[in-house]
């Protein structure tokens, strides 16, 4: 529960449920409900006294500061029939608090010691406003700032384990399949005639350069039949999978598990961007195996006559000039066809190629992109990075198989 005029407007966006939840998740609880409400004393009494119903924790969010519209210990009170009490060991903490600052503390102040009858402190040695707890019919709630540096810090030093010692729950396992170039739609098709275990629950997250297929596991599932399940998964949405986090561990995001296999492989990388603008080159400018990028804007475009060996020829040309300048052991080219009005609009699309020049030979992709400028430029950096992951998976795969 989210308590603040700011988080029902959309002025402020609500970080904490969704840093909670996570949390939660990762303990074993199921999550059901985020709830919102503003600084309004009847509609706190009615949400807390709703979700003492039906809810076995709540965690709770702001309204705990020294101002007027801070309400929360108050609604606690008034719904539960529990009168405020000051708590000397909280005022003598808020007092020390500025002190220690040598800040005057006004008389307002004094409003964050008092919580209602029973209820336990939570100490908030990072701010102002401690926290508390109290049960109410079937729930546990938990009431903490709503600043999110003190709130993550009250969790990560208390309730997290007041959760653990008054709740038995096990985390479910959580297997997440990782790809790029395909959506949600094309990966659901894929998956629509295997056949899962009672156990497993499937789901789908689109993010912003990638798509999750996610497999959810009982606690006690076993080993071998969670590896078989996902192994089958993998089998079925093919090459378009960079990664599978929580299988053996995490392997990040497309740049993490490139510079993985860049680094395993000891090969270096030089650029040549046109449709991605430089971000390709931003987004790996940190990895000691990109040697050199560059954004060549008079090398925008191809003419619209020109065929797939036309596009091969010049941006193999281009990479191996690179290449012998340079000395590295990959070259990545984009070259893509369409105007610039043809970037600029939302609704039109460009023709991006991309090729890789490598040690043993080149490799090449060809993608229509749509969407406005700034998605054309991070599309055609993630496409073309693809396209350097895929040969190295590949190439690991090759050199494995020729030691056994």
């Amino acid at each position: 529960m989210s308590q603040g005029e700011e988080i029902v407007s959309g002025q402020t966006v609500d970080t904490n449920a969704a840093w909670l939840s996570q949390k939660l998740v990762q303990m074993g609880f199921v999550v059901k409900r985020h709830s919102a409400v503003g600084d309004n004393l009847a509609d706190l009494k009615n949400l807390l006294q709703d979700i003492s119903q039906r809810a076995d924790v709540c965690l709770c969010t702001g309204g705990l500061g020294p101002t007027i519209d801070d309400l929360t210990a108050q609604a606690v009170a008034e719904a539960f029939a529990l009168p405020l009490e000051l708590d000397t060991v909280a005022l003598e903490q808020i007092t020390h608090y500025f002190s220690c600052r040598q800040r005057t503390m006004v008389d307002s102040n004094r409003k964050q010691a008092f919580f209602p009858q029973g209820a336990l402190r939570i100490d908030n040695e990072w701010g102002t406003a401690p926290g508390f707890s109290v049960r109410h019919n079937r729930c546990w709630f938990v009431f903490v700032p709503g600043v999110p540096s003190e709130m993550k810090h009250m969790y990560d030093a208390t309730i997290a384990s007041q959760l653990a010692q008054r709740f038995s729950v096990q985390a479910e396992q959580l297997i997440t399949l990782r790809s790029v170039g395909i959506g949600e739609s094309d990966l659901q098709e894929k998956l629509n005639t295997i056949t899962l275990p009672d156990c497993a629950k499937l789901g789908f997250r689109a993010a912003l350069d990638e798509v999750h297929t996610k497999l959810i596991f009982p606690s006690d599932a076993e080993h071998d039949l969670v590896r078989a399940t996902v192994n089958h998964v993998a089998e079925n949405i093919g090459d378009y999978i960079f990664a599978i986090d929580g299988l053996d561990g995490y392997q990040g995001g497309l740049v993490d598990v490139i510079s993985q296999l860049m680094q395993q492989q000891q090969l270096t990388l030089s650029v040549q961007e046109t449709a991605s603008h430089g971000l390709m080159a931003a987004k790996c400018i940190t990895q000691p195996w990109l040697i050199s990028s560059v954004y060549n804007q008079g090398l925008q475009r191809l003419t619209d006559n020109q065929a797939i060996a036309d596009f091969q020829e010049i941006a193999l040309g281009i990479a191996q000039n690179i290449q012998e300048q340079e000395g590295t052991d990959c070259v990545l080219v984009q070259l893509y066809e369409g105007s610039a009005n043809q970037f600029q609009q939302k609704e039109l699309s460009i023709t991006l190629f991309t090729l890789l020049l490598t040690p043993t030979g080149f490799v090449h992709s060809q993608r229509s992109i749509a969407g406005s400028k700034t998605r054309k430029q991070n599309q055609a950096a993630i496409y073309s990075l693809d396209l350097l992951r895929r040969f190295l998976q590949k190439n690991l795969s090759n050199t494995v198989r020729s030691i056994i």
